[in-house]
């Protein structure tokens, strides 16, 4: 059968010919250019500002690493949200920038730390250290006079403007030495202007005070000749460091008894009796502090124990918590139990109220002279909670089963509701026991829900930072420890004590314990998920 000749012919034409039906019209630039977009141009506009900003900053102090990232970060923000061919990407990015940012580049920044003397002392560059070494071994020369100054400006350089003691106007920067200038105004003691600079107003110059009393003008293109300094910006005086640092030979010397230093390894200028300038610098140090970590006197022994104490915290705070809650979960459950719903939301109230509150109220409570726990429970007791080593422990285990137990009680109160009635009713048709029951079907089946949550418990209180610092600060510390450290510290806390606290501290000995801290709770993750693979097959 053939067509006919018009429905022919209408096949053969072009569908641009066809008729077409009356459709409504849309305007394709106010449907382009709606509100939403409006809005994503906005909030892209944002992050590329922010973004540009962080260039301009990480270049500004040569870090090129952060530069790049941004600029890859900023490009990649614009291609997805403005191509119609990455709709999925459109929800990822944001995840993947957070997860490159607060994640990847933290670790990667702390093992890198980890490889380096980065500290008190070694915190900066080698030429900040030549400079520091300088200002703070500078000192008045003696006999020098008292001159009259002004703090002068000349663009971004700030500089000194002097009257030298035969009335002249001498002005220098810390590149230039102080030089003569003519046409200076004085008016008394006091310089008023200055050909080509800009004469700073007292309130000026106490808003840059440090920039002022840190600046040092040479009198001379000899460094030996001392420099001009001031500690008011209206008077200054003449002052030289005994020591000089020779470029060429990169050499510190102290000019009073002649001794040279020279940089070492360490990130120091070392004299030949093993005597070092303070500050150093930074510099990469290799596997110096894992060594230090397992192998030093200074270290090893207080690791060692924090180390065996956080194993036996994390594991009682899981075991005890996980017991408590099951067994509480097994009561409740039981249908006998009447008002078990307002038992239930009783048990979670200690779960509702901020840990590090909860862990603060108990620390008064635990107090030995005025605590609520020996003054009326006990009857007036003095018993040392908090500074008996072996006490301080206990009482660790038991505030944190108080702020713990209620979360596994929830999670042990769903998994046990969720095991088929009709298993337990045929093992006990069986002959089973209740503890047969337990032992062969009910924590088996309740582990298999349960099992990577309390793994995920284990590595929360492996780095539970907050109950021991809240609690007992770490303490009672260790008598005589080169780190500030107690009995109930866990390396976490031990991570903060090295790099904040003490009179030394030594950011890269903490990066190197924080890796540790990483390897091991990395091990036990896939170590335990590993065992619970066995639980799936039941």
């Amino acid at each position: 059968m053939t067509p006919a000749p018009r429905t022919a012919e209408r096949l053969r034409r072009p569908a641009a010919d066809l008729p077409r039906p009356d459709l409504p019209r849309t305007d394709s630039h106010a449907r382009r250019y709606g509100p939403g977009f409006l809005a994503k141009l906005a909030a892209v506009g944002v992050v590329d500002a922010l973004g540009v900003y962080g260039i301009f900053a990480a270049s500004a102090v040569s870090h090129w690493g952060i530069v790049a990232v941004l600029a890859v970060a900023v490009v990649a923000v614009n291609w997805v949200y403005f191509s119609r061919r990455t709709v999925p990407a459109k929800y990822l990015v944001p995840g993947l920038l957070f997860l490159l940012i607060f994640q990847l580049f933290v670790m990667a920044y702390t093992g890198y730390v980890s490889f380096t003397n980065y500290g008190d002392g070694h915190n900066s560059t080698k030429e900040d250290a030549v400079t520091a070494i300088l200002l703070q071994n500078d000192r008045r020369v003696e006999g020098s006079p008292t001159v009259p100054l002004v703090v002068v400006r000349e663009g971004e350089t700030l500089g000194f403007a002097v009257v030298q003691q035969d009335g002249d106007v001498a002005v220098g920067s810390a590149e230039e030495p102080l030089a003569v200038v003519d046409d200076a105004v004085v008016e008394g003691d006091r310089i008023t202007a200055v050909p080509g600079w800009e004469v700073l107003p007292f309130g000026e110059v106490a808003r840059i005070q440090q920039e002022v009393t840190g600046l040092r003008v040479p009198l001379t293109e000899d460094p030996h000749d001392g420099a001009v300094r001031t500690q008011n910006g209206s008077s200054g005086f003449v002052s030289r460091s005994f020591y000089t640092y020779d470029a060429a030979a990169d050499t510190m010397t102290n000019t009073d008894d002649g001794t040279v230093y020279r940089p070492s390894d360490s990130g120091s200028f070392v004299a030949e009796d093993g005597r070092a300038l303070t500050p150093g610098w930074r510099v990469p140090v290799g596997l110096d502090n894992y060594v230090e970590m397992f192998t030093s006197s200074r270290v090893s022994g207080p690791f060692f124990q924090v180390l065996a104490w956080t194993f036996a915290f994390a594991a009682l705070s899981v075991l005890t918590t996980f017991a408590l809650g099951l067994f509480l979960a097994m009561v409740f459950n039981d249908p006998r139990v009447r008002g078990r719903r307002l038992y239930r939301v009783a048990l979670i109230l200690p779960y509702a109220i901020p840990g590090f509150l909860g862990t603060l109220v108990w620390r008064g409570m635990l107090n030995e002279r005025f605590g609520f726990l020996n003054e009326v429970i006990l009857g007036g007791a003095s018993i040392p909670w908090l500074n008996d080593p072996w006490l301080a422990k206990l009482s660790v285990i038991g505030v944190n089963l108080w702020i713990g137990f209620p979360y596994m009680f929830l999670i042990c109160t769903g998994a046990l509701q969720s095991i088929p009635g009709d298993v337990i009713e045929s093992a006990r048709m069986d002959g089973a026991g209740r503890l047969r029951i337990f032992r062969s079907i009910t924590l088996p089946l309740l582990l298999v829900s349960t099992a990577p949550l309390l793994i995920a418990s284990f590595a929360f209180n492996f780095n539970n930072f907050n109950i021991i610092y809240m609690l007992t600060g770490g303490g009672p510390n260790f008598p005589d420890a080169p780190i500030p450290l107690g009995a109930t510290d866990i390396l976490i806390t031990m991570v903060y004590a090295t790099a904040f606290e003490g009179g030394q501290r030594d950011y890269g000995l903490a990066s190197a314990m924080s890796i540790v801290i990483f390897i091991i709770v990395g091990f036990v993750a896939w170590l335990g998920f590993r065992q619970t693979r066995k639980l799936e097959e039941i």
